[in-house]
């Protein structure tokens, strides 16, 4: 939902028995789960992030889990009164809350031209376990114009509450998502020619927190039915160092893979793109034989096309536990 100038949340409400671990679940993850508000036992308020909220009644659509696995929807937790006297609210902070500074910055948004839901993969990234809470990453992917995405990294990491800055930009499989056609949860976006697929860690995270743990009860927002809050979306520029901004810079044509570094390392590395004359890092692999483009498939690299490539089993392994380390 595009609400400009306001912070949305997602909304997970446990038993209190689970409450320390679930906070201790988001503290060691706190790319997918940035907790805004964590309520006392049996506080259905939240004066912190939203003057006379109910959160029983505030959200459009809840999920009901009963034992790892979801019941059914409702409009409110009416019914459930007397368990929730004993349950612990959590409010954690929501991609859709950059996308009105997106907006302003001129970044085309596909799933409000389309007015459908965000789109959200389960990946095959591991969270940091806590207590009885493990899981993959859930995250949202927004297609955007390759020449915008330097604009969307500024923006979003600007914004720490919303999830900051993408954790993944390109290839899909590298997350383990196998076909971006049929996401998981919200709805399938269809990209414009030229856009690139741009990943961010996403709260409906902690649902795949509930599936596994499996408590008698639970309930959470339905994906994409938000919690309003009073919070302002507006940039937190004091303390930043403008030099430390990210900006993106492409590691690969194939499979496709930009990374993130400093406005000054990008900056540097660019100035070194321009007097090599190519891209170093495809030229590295190259003339030093450390390993292919393409490992184990066709190359569709330019002046490669068609050429079958060789794995080098010198590769190091991805470690995908910088995702939950070094990105907010």
């Amino acid at each position: 939902m595009l609400l400009r100038g306001f912070q949305q949340a997602n909304v997970l409400v446990l038993s209190s028995a689970l409450a320390k671990d679930f906070e201790a679940f988001c503290i060691k993850n706190t790319a997918p789960l940035p907790l805004l508000f964590m309520s006392e036992r049996g506080q259905m308020s939240c004066e912190a992030v939203a003057q006379q909220a109910d959160v029983t009644m505030d959200i459009s659509q809840y999920c009901v889990y009963e034992h790892g696995k979801m019941l059914k929807t409702v409009s409110n937790l009416n019914e459930y009164k007397c368990c929730l006297r004993d349950m612990v609210c959590f409010y954690l902070g929501c991609s859709f809350g950059f996308e009105g500074k997106l907006k302003e910055a001129g970044v085309p948004l596909r799933n409000v031209e389309q007015d459908v839901n965000v789109s959200m993969y389960r990946t095959t990234v591991p969270c940091a376990p806590a207590g009885v809470f493990h899981c993959p990453m859930v995250v949202t992917m927004r297609p955007v114009p390759a020449e915008m995405i330097d604009t969307v990294v500024e923006v979003t990491h600007l914004n720490p509450l919303a999830h900051g800055a993408p954790i993944h930009i390109g290839d899909p499989a590298l997350l383990g998502i196998r076909d971006l056609s049929r996401p998981d949860y919200g709805d399938r976006v269809q990209p414009e020619s030229g856009d690139v697929p741009v990943f961010w860690a996403c709260g409906v995270t902690a649902v795949e927190a509930v599936l596994s743990s499996k408590p008698p009860l639970a309930f959470s927002h339905s994906p994409g039915s938000m919690f309003l809050t009073d919070l302002p979306d507006s940039s937190p520029a004091l303390g930043l160092d403008p030099h430390l901004t990210p900006l993106s810079f492409r590691l690969s044509h194939c499979p496709l893979l930009y990374s993130l570094a400093s406005i000054r390392a990008v900056n540097k590395i660019r100035a070194l793109e321009k007097i090599i004359g190519e891209d170093p890092v495809l030229q590295m692999r190259t003339r030093w034989g450390l390993w292919s483009c393409c490992p184990g498939r066709t190359c569709c690299c330019p002046g490669q096309t068609g050429k079958k490539q060789v794995t080098d089993r010198r590769r190091p392994p991805a470690d995908p536990g910088h995702i939950n380390r070094g990105v907010s």
